[in-house]
């Protein structure tokens, strides 16, 4: 890869310009960060770190200056997240008291092209953060599916190229798929799950999994693993097997929408019991698991990208109120780091116009 062992070594100056850049977005201490850019060997020489993982999701999808490296494709949108206090049955964390709390969120699309055509099988995402009035920040990163493909960072940066597209067929080269597959049972066991899920029309329908575990701590320092989704209150419609006319034709539809009615879901907690995988995201818990409705999350307003809002947040999985805590997956602190790494190359990158124009759209109403 393009990175030497100059770059990927730790170095003082290379950890603090780290550090320095993820302070700046907001509700995280710099110390932890350290902790969590080291966890499993990362920034360690040879091994597998942020950067040659960034560089890979270039190799895959181009490099396009000031976008994501990953979930390129988006659209900004704001609410507000309505809290019934269920939540505090299992975690201290204020965001689960009874109350109102401002929310910023981003609608996504998988994959580094950030002006890929919409497809009803490519993954959607839907990142969140939530402003507390005690000063943390409690932000999450979900998408469509209910497991995740990898439960290793190294299984993930394996089928990121694996599952490259070929230009003159436009799919994955079978063999390599093949090849990895057969390396990975637990991604063709993932794959099988998610094939096993019904598609939506749309965002607005969709259900957003958060796909890690975490461990929440009650007021009483009781601990338990926790998965959490949001589900949405609009009724499902099956995604056409035909889909609309336009490029666009997903967040076109979801800024018409937003435009007539706030959209709603309902924050689900699940709480996990002894021998459910907490590091492991690839395998899903027992459906009859006892889960909490922790509140509505109301999405009333949606925005083209630009400076000031969703386009500049690190939807960073580790930046997580008093109460909630990382579990043992592996693929969290590597999260995060990638996360920081894909923040710090767009930020200093000129930016270009978002495909998804929220005024374009209205206006050809």
């Amino acid at each position: 890869m393009s990175d030497d062992s100059k770059r990927n070594a730790p170095s003082a100056l290379g950890r603090r310009s780290v550090l320095i850049g993820l302070a700046a977005l907001g509700g995280i201490a710099a110390v932890d960060v350290g902790g969590f850019l080291y966890a499993g060997g990362w920034l360690t020489p040879g091994r597998l770190t942020p950067p040659r993982f960034t560089d890979r999701f270039e190799q895959v999808f181009g490099k396009h200056d000031g976008f994501r490296r990953n979930h390129a494709k988006g659209l900004s949108a704001s609410g507000y997240f309505t809290s019934n206090g269920a939540g505090a049955e299992i975690s201290k964390a204020v965001v689960f008291r009874p109350g109102q709390f401002p929310v910023e969120g981003r609608f996504s699309l998988s994959g580094g092209v950030p002006d890929v055509a919409d497809a009803n099988a490519t993954v959607r995402g839907l990142g969140l953060l939530f402003t507390l009035p005690n000063g943390e920040q409690w932000r999450t990163a979900m998408v469509n599916i209910p497991v995740f493909l990898d439960n290793t960072p190294e299984g993930f940066f394996e089928r990121i190229l694996a599952s490259k597209t070929d230009p003159d067929t436009g799919r994955p080269d079978p063999e390599k798929m093949a090849a990895f597959l057969a390396r990975h049972p637990e991604t063709a066991a993932a794959m099988e799950i998610i094939g096993q899920q019904p598609r939506s029309s749309g965002f607005d329908n969709s259900t957003f999994h958060g796909l890690n575990a975490f461990r929440f701590t009650d007021s009483a320092g009781a601990i338990r693993p926790v998965r959490w989704m949001v589900v949405p209150e609009q009724p499902f419609v099956p995604a056409d097997p035909v889909p609309p006319p336009g490029r666009d034709y997903l967040f076109d539809a979801l800024i018409r929408t937003v435009a007539n009615t706030p959209l709603h879901w309902r924050l689900i907690l699940t709480i996990g019991q002894p021998g459910d995988p907490t590091n492991d995201a690839t395998a899903p818990w027992p459906p009859h698991r006892h889960s909490i409705d922790a509140g509505r999350v109301t999405i009333d307003s949606v925005q083209t990208e630009e400076q000031g809002n969703a386009r500049d947040i690190n939807f960073d999985p580790l930046i997580l109120p008093d109460g909630i805590a990382r579990s043992d997956d592996p693929l969290l602190s590597a999260r995060s780091a990638v996360y920081a790494r894909s923040f710090l190359r767009r930020s200093s990158e000129p930016k270009q116009p978002s495909e998804v124009n929220v005024e374009r759209v209205l206006d050809e109403r």
